[in-house]
């Protein structure tokens, strides 16, 4: 009976690992998961600036920039490569999301998830935003372009074991746009990831249309993309594969990483059981680094879709009212050979059985990537 169970599962993996085509290092010959649970905390948010969200970097001086996803006190928070506050921006009640770094023009682009703020209020429209590199107290944002309602996606249908089906139908969308998660093509497109409305954006050319009115369009909606789990974020992290022939998209609430053709826009499952697959990014090497915000850790897949690295934990909570290690790891990015890590650290269910319910202070993670 054992044997059979053990068969049984290695028959799973088999089914749940379609990476066939992508340019994801393969990693067949290592038999080892590397596991490192070293974290250093690169840096602390000021007093009273609360859950870090969105991140990204400048790989010319090695600036990080930190949006945070709170209730009315959002900043944009500009670090140096030693973890110093250089700059803050005041955003309000506008709650920033994922966050992209343009080489081109020298700006940061932003995820203004305007409609999340207040659940109980007609929703303001989120927003596409950029600001320069540089920015100061004072910069003024730029709207690039501002995300549409397009209701819920198609129900979706999920097979069963015994062939039979489950319909899933959605029901919210339509009414709040979530725009989560950024990513440049190599054309200089903008691809956007849409929580809510389990929908993929594509803005094109941001770098030379005529803001506020750049043109955005529905790339891609599916219901794999939406979700009923938890945490409610359906279509979260993106990242494109070396040659762009696909984009990874992690769905929080399934617990997945997909993958999308960019070519015949099938999407397809590419890992399974990611608790709360979050922000993604794909190192040199080819490995895709996922943020598992409900397991405190960040794992790397590789062409096979399989775990092959683990890097981080939660220790508890420091005395300062850190967090020590991760604490709802929601976005990485990679400078050099160390990954940066956003610890949102944000109560979703009851706080009484949440550690995050006891942080006071909030930080940025560091880590060594693993060498190869």
């Amino acid at each position: 009976m054992k044997n059979i169970q053990k068969c049984c599962c290695y028959l799973l993996l088999a089914a749940v690992a379609c990476g066939a085509g992508t340019t994801i290092a393969d990693d067949n010959d290592s038999r080892r998961l590397i596991i490192d649970r070293d974290v250093d905390t690169f840096a602390v948010l000021p007093e009273g600036v609360r859950r870090p969200e969105g991140i990204t970097a400048n790989p010319a001086n090695g600036d990080i920039y930190v949006g945070t996803f709170d209730g009315s006190n959002n900043k944009l928070l500009r670090f140096n490569r030693n973890g110093h506050l250089v700059a803050s921006r005041d955003f309000g009640v506008e709650a920033l999301l994922g966050l992209a770094f343009d080489p081109v023009q020298n700006k940061v682009y932003i995820c203004n998830a305007r409609a999340l703020v207040a659940p109980g209020a007609t929703p303001a429209p989120s927003k596409i935003q950029r600001i320069a590199a540089a920015f100061t107290s004072t910069t003024m944002p730029e709207d690039v372009a501002t995300i549409p309602l397009m209701g819920a996606p198609a129900d979706l249908d999920v097979g069963n074991p015994d062939g039979s089906k489950d319909t899933i139908k959605f029901g919210f969308g339509g009414t709040r746009a979530a725009p989560n998660a950024l990513e440049f093509d190599k054309l200089g497109d903008l691809f956007v990831s849409d929580s809510f409305q389990g929908i993929i954006f594509r803005i094109h050319n941001p770098r030379g249309c005529t803001a506020p009115s750049c043109s955005i369009d529905k790339f891609v909606q599916d219901g794999r993309l939406a979700t009923t789990g938890f945490p409610p974020f359906g279509a979260n992290g993106l990242a494109f594969d070396k040659y762009e022939t696909a984009l990874f998209i992690a769905n929080t609430g399934d617990d997945r990483v997909l993958r999308l053709d960019m070519t015949s826009k099938v999407i397809t499952v590419f890992a399974e059981s990611i608790n709360g697959a979050d922000g993604i990014v794909f190192d040199e090497k080819g490995l895709l680094w996922v943020a598992a915000n409900q397991a405190d850790e960040i794992v790397a897949l590789n062409a096979n879709g399989r775990v092959v690295a683990k890097l981080g934990e939660f220790r508890g909570i420091k005395r300062n009212g850190t967090p020590d290690g991760l604490l709802f790891p929601a976005s990485p990015v990679i400078v050099g050979d160390e990954i940066f890590v956003t610890n949102l650290a944000i109560t979703l269910g009851s706080a009484a059985d949440e550690p995050e319910a006891n942080v006071t202070r909030w930080t940025i993670s560091r880590m060594k990537l693993p060498r190869h």
